[in-house]
């Protein structure tokens, strides 16, 4: 089984961008509630910060696993070369894979007791997602909108087990500026998840926001997200000076060169780099922002 699961990581999790990602996302969040936060003053991260980042790098990979069993079916038609469909790991593998890790994440997150329950509760609810679909074939992997509202607890309960673990290492209260960081960080994802998927002539059966909101609409939203999401963070971003106010707008440079060249060039689909890259980069913008006196 091990074996398995190493070729499930590799072909469906590579280990270097996964875990970038993983530390980007647990460090750069949790600075931005820092920096969102006017009673935090001289943030640093910290051991729980690094748990946090270890936590979402296993914790992506066992979404990973739900999602390639949620997507067998489509992955047999359009990604035969995926483990789970290429038959090089098995459901069952997947489903102790997530099994055990679960358990070995929450009990990596038991000294803080508030994060762990939040933790459990996301772990709980791919289980849930997972269970209803096996069962019910409900949603349908085509109706990518309704897809996406399904999956959503998941991601926003991983931001708020980042801001629980946040509160557990400053010894704050919750307060209202959760929702303001939560609301920059989740308009950013937005155009992860529209511009990667963009493209001029969808193939047969691909799946793509093009076929529910059209080129044009789904182009839109994806470059108003991140611009929306930058003028949410200005406002705390200046309270630490004008020159801070750049580490929040650089990140627009990769959504707006990415959409001159799809246009400009009519090139078929939309960078497949640049949306990453420009989460990548927002996250390391938020991270200098938090550590910002």
């Amino acid at each position: 089984m091990l074996r398995r699961w190493a070729r499930f990581v590799a072909g469906s999790y590579p280990p270097l961008p996964s875990l970038l990602f993983a530390v980007a996302w647990a460090y750069g969040v949790t600075g931005l509630f820092a920096a969102v936060d006017p009673r935090t003053s001289h943030w640093r991260p910290d051991a729980g910060t690094a748990v946090a980042a270890l936590t979402l790098a296993v914790d992506l990979l066992l979404m990973r696993a739900l999602d390639d069993i949620r997507d067998l079916d489509y992955d047999r038609r359009f990604n035969p070369g995926r483990p789970l469909a290429a038959g090089a790991v098995r459901t069952g593998d997947l489903i102790i894979l997530y099994a055990v890790g679960s358990a070995l994440l929450l009990i990596l997150n038991a000294g803080a007791p508030a994060a762990m329950a939040v933790l459990a509760a996301q772990l709980g609810y791919g289980v849930l997602v997972v269970a209803v679909h096996l069962r019910l074939r409900w949603p349908s992997g085509d109706d990518l909108l309704l897809s996406l509202l399904v999956s959503f607890p998941a991601q926003l309960l991983l931001h708020l087990y980042l801001y629980a673990g946040y509160l557990h290492g400053t010894g704050l209260a919750p307060d209202r500026n959760s929702l303001l960081a939560i609301g920059i960080v989740v308009l950013a994802s937005v155009h992860l998840e529209l511009a990667k998927k963009i493209t001029r002539a969808p193939g047969p059966g691909e799946r793509t926001y093009v076929d529910v909101f059209g080129l044009a609409g789904t182009t839109a939203v994806a470059l108003i997200a991140p611009v929306v999401s930058t003028a949410l963070l200005l406002p705390p971003a200046l309270r630490s000076g004008g020159a801070w106010a750049l580490v929040a707008v650089v990140p627009l440079a990769l959504p707006a060169v990415a959409g001159w060249r799809f246009f400009r060039t009519a090139a078929p689909r939309w960078s497949a780099a640049a949306p990453a890259l420009y989460l990548l980069l927002t996250f390391t913008g938020y991270f200098l922002l938090g550590l910002a006196p």
